[in-house]
């Protein structure tokens, strides 16, 4: 059954001039969203989980409150494909059958309510982890950062793709509707990308053509592990505000490659967090970087591009 549109009323607040915000729109693969309206990623604190058990009850609460309120697709906090990207020590993974059936408490009570999809965010935290055992494309350690990352090699960056791919699978296996492959705000595949961060000499490096394999690679592994109704956002970092970060043009091949590899809609991220542009503060102006999405848009791009960063 069709939930109640929240106590403020979603739908009947929406300005007229937006008439196709709350219809539905059928995704390539053939998902259908029942609005245009995404909650994206937010770290809410609830993804380890509480007690011995690690239950995700409050999780999936929160979620499926959100789903009341009619949005069409929700995104969860980051959640790391293997033990190198977690953010912090024990820090949420999806890695092993376990998480997976620990996750369906979260994917069956926002299923339960009706209408909303929800999608994992895999999040690989690169240099930006706060534990011992960071990795990132060199060994360059972030401004916020407290540990200086180690390298990966090539065979640890073949190894990262598949952990992407295995991490999809086991979110479909735990009931989600889709994931959001983290690459903007400057994590792991964000670094990989620019001359910032990135100062390989090998196959992963050096051209953009080199700098783009990690995310372009993901986004194929990922597709072929997962249903083609399965969707896969991938978020890509349209405004870098950092020194050395991607040109205009370098966003652009980029959104072509992966919409090519299989991604069903691309969000937009603005800013790295070692940024000193506010993105989300009350500081932007309302709807104050639409345009770059906008500007995305006359690119030839067939799938859907999402609005980010004070949409409200």
């Amino acid at each position: 059954a069709e939930p109640t549109l929240g106590r403020v009323g979603f739908a009947s607040t929406m300005p007229s001039a937006y008439p196709r915000l709350l219809q539905p729109i059928t995704l390539r693969g053939g998902a259908v969203l029942r609005n245009r309206a995404l909650m994206g990623s937010m770290h809410t604190g609830l993804e380890e989980g509480e007690g011995w058990g690690h239950s995700l009850e409050k999780m999936g609460a929160f979620f499926a409150e959100r789903a009341r309120g009619g949005v069409g697709l929700m995104v969860t906090g980051g959640i790391a494909p293997n033990a190198a990207g977690r953010v912090a020590p024990f820090a949420a993974t999806m890695a092993s059958s376990s998480d997976a059936r620990r996750h369906r408490t979260v994917t069956e009570m926002v299923h339960e309510v009706g209408g909303a999809k929800i999608a994992m965010q895999l999040l690989h935290a690169g240099r930006y982890a706060y534990q011992p055992s960071a990795v990132a494309p060199s060994a360059k350690k972030a401004p916020i950062g407290w540990f200086t990352p180690h390298a990966l090699s090539s065979a640890q960056v073949e190894a990262t793709i598949g952990d992407f791919a295995a991490a999809a699978a086991l979110a479909q296996e735990a009931g989600y509707d889709g994931v959001e492959v983290m690459g903007s705000e400057g994590y792991l595949i964000n670094q990989f990308l620019v001359t910032r961060t990135n100062h390989r000499s090998d196959a992963w490096g050096g051209s953009f053509a080199n700098r783009m394999r990690l995310p372009v690679e993901i986004v194929r592994a990922v597709r072929g592990a997962v249903s083609a109704d399965f969707i896969l956002i991938f978020r890509l970092s349209m405004l870098d505000l950092v020194r050395d970060g991607s040109s205009w043009e370098e966003v652009v091949e980029l959104a072509q490659a992966v919409e090519e590899a299989g991604a069903t809609i691309i969000n937009t991220g603005i800013g790295w967090h070692e940024a000193r542009v506010p993105t989300i503060a009350t500081s932007v102006p309302r709807g104050g970087f639409a345009w770059v999405t906008q500007k995305l848009k006359g690119h030839g791009l067939s799938i859907p591009l999402v609005a980010t960063n004070r949409i409200n």
